[in-house]
């Protein structure tokens, strides 16, 4: 392997895409609680640090998932050769030690929140990621508890909660989804995910039923007073958009999480939307 091949192969083991979507959604959580005027190194750091932590995670997941991997996902960078076992792991914890140096500067909620995550990003690819439910109920935490990282980096949490629910639940969804998308994978590692546990289908009507919770909960923000209905205008499109994907990974579960996806990130912008239309004063 040439140095462009492994530098390449390091880069993918962070799934870049989803280091910066998680970053921004810990930018969105601070400009939903209201402080990036004053507190603009903080966020930034906070920003940098979710980043490095999920590539960070991203990077030792794909370690200890090696084996599953050669079956599941041959092309990533282990599996083909074009990084080393031992040389992801070194590069991960790098990773998590920047992600730690960027998090000391914060406020103390923020520094524990992202004690607690750095260990549970860790303990999820070494003990949840078989267990039915457990595995995914971990990740849901980690995706809505960037929204908390980024409202703890401006001192407040508070106008963040409802998001970290919504999130969470949705995450909950895609994440039993791609295990049914992953079931051979897995059942060929030993695993006891949720679809080998109670089944491919049940496994499906479970995820729909908890997106179906989290799509009635999304109008609290504006019925609790904390948005007016230009966060309604676009967080129904992306209900939509989840309710299709639910529908859709009956048939296709691999088109249905990705699509389930992008309805999370417009449900997020919906946030952002809410909160600048309140900053203008706009109904």
């Amino acid at each position: 392997m040439t140095l462009g091949e492994t530098a390449r192969g390091l880069l993918e083991l962070t799934r870049p895409g989803n280091a910066v979507a998680a970053a921004v959604l810990t930018f969105t959580g601070a400009f939903v609680a209201g402080g990036l005027g004053e507190h603009g190194l903080a966020v930034a750091a906070a920003v940098a640090a979710t980043g490095l932590a999920v590539g960070a995670g991203n990077a030792i997941n794909d370690y200890f998932d090696r084996e599953i991997d050669r079956i599941n996902r041959p092309d990533r960078p282990i599996p083909r050769g074009a990084v080393s076992p031992r040389g992801a792991l070194a590069f991960s914890g790098a990773l998590f030690a920047a992600a730690v140096a960027l998090a000391l500067v914060l406020p103390a909620l923020a520094l524990a929140i992202a004690a607690v995550n750095l260990l549970a990003l860790v303990a999820y690819t070494e003990f949840f990621k078989g267990l039915p439910g457990l595995g995914n109920a971990l990740v849901a935490y980690l995706v809505g508890s960037t929204f908390l990282f980024g409202g703890a980096a401006v001192g407040d949490v508070r106008p963040t909660l409802v998001l970290f629910v919504l999130a969470g639940v949705s995450t909950l969804t895609r994440e039993i989804v791609k295990d049914v998308e992953d079931v051979e994978g897995d059942r060929e590692e030993g695993l006891h995910t949720l679809p080998i546990a109670i089944g491919e289908r049940r496994s499906l009507q479970v995820a729909a039923v908890l997106l179906a919770l989290a799509v009635l909960a999304s109008p609290l923000p504006y019925l609790l007073g904390y948005f007016e209905e230009a966060y309604l205008l676009v967080v129904v499109p992306a209900d939509a958009v989840m309710l299709s994907a639910a529908y859709e990974s009956f048939e296709n579960p691999t088109a249905g999480q990705t699509r389930l996806k992008y309805g999370m990130f417009l449900a997020a912008l919906a946030f952002v939307v809410g909160r600048a239309a309140a900053e203008l004063g706009v109904p």
